[in-house]
């Protein structure tokens, strides 16, 4: 029978640095399962005193984020006293920042989610890509950073919100057979079109269940193998013929997907540069 092993996650934030770090790392452990603690905006000694009587009651590693020194203090001495190991995830990287930059870093808890312009940046980011869904407001789509285009079911919507919390904005068109694409997309002077496809087997097996869910009928086109592997086909004609970039989604994970697209983002983003500059 496997142990169970604890970990809490202390913060004076929000904890989701804490949390993606944790989760980054317990990964690389397939034989370890792992229960999580979460205690998120500590600020105060009286809060603290909650999180080590659970970390009394649940013994087990702590990682923590802490910018206030007292706080910080009091809880790693409470780890040395219950013989228990603490990591401060952030130290290492603000102090090679800090050499590096030269200043001393600000110190103040959830800094990073302060209301900035690159906070309203997000905000405008995600309306649009609500608003932008499916091919809808197409007389927007020039607006766009990037635009997704895709048959049914290769997690075009998903990937345009996850974009949209980085500052990104994204539309997506769906590619569906028998329908015309709703705009000219030679005419868009700024976005950068990204192609998304999927192996015909795994897009059959997900719009399957889709439609389970729906209570809808199953014996479709729309899950027909062979309508399926020529909508495939035909999309990837169609992406060869306008010349974008493709990523296939088969096995990739919305939060690989948008990292693909935001490296061909920076890419196109330098090669304009260096343009500019020759």
């Amino acid at each position: 029978m496997t142990e169970t092993r604890h970990i809490h996650l202390v913060s004076d934030a929000t904890g989701e640095t804490i949390n993606s770090i944790a989760r980054a790392c317990v990964a690389q452990f397939d034989n370890v399962e792992v229960q999580e603690h979460f205690w998120s905006l500590i600020r105060s000694p009286r809060q603290l005193d909650m999180v080590m009587e659970g970390i009394r009651g649940w013994p087990g590693l702590v990682l923590y984020t802490f910018v206030d020194e007292t706080l910080r203090r009091r809880l790693e001495e409470f780890c040395r006293t219950q013989n228990i190991t603490s990591i401060a995830v952030l130290d290492p990287v603000l102090k090679g920042m800090a050499a590096h930059f030269g200043v001393a870093s600000a110190q103040a808890p959830g800094k990073q989610h302060a209301l900035d312009a690159e906070y309203f940046d997000r905000i405008d980011a995600m309306d649009y890509a609500l608003a932008q869904d499916d091919g809808h407001a197409t007389e927007k789509l020039d607006e766009a950073d990037v635009i997704i285009l895709g048959v049914s079911r290769t997690s075009k919507t998903p990937t345009c919100v996850y974009l949209a919390n980085r500052g990104i904005k994204a539309g997506n068109i769906p590619l569906i057979p028998g329908h015309p694409m709703p705009i000219e997309l030679t005419k868009l002077g700024k976005p950068m079109i990204v192609g998304l496809t999927k192996d015909p087997d795994s897009l059959v097996e997900i719009r399957r269940n889709r439609l389970h869910l729906l209570q809808q009928n199953e014996e479709t086109q729309y899950v027909d193998p062979e309508k399926v592997r020529e909508e495939v086909q035909d999309a990837r004609r169609f992406f060869a013929r306008i010349g974008c970039p493709v990523i296939d989604v088969t096995r990739r994970s919305i939060e690989e997907t948008a990292a693909e697209i935001i490296m061909l983002l920076n890419k196109r983003a330098l090669e304009k540069e260096l343009r500019e500059k020759s």
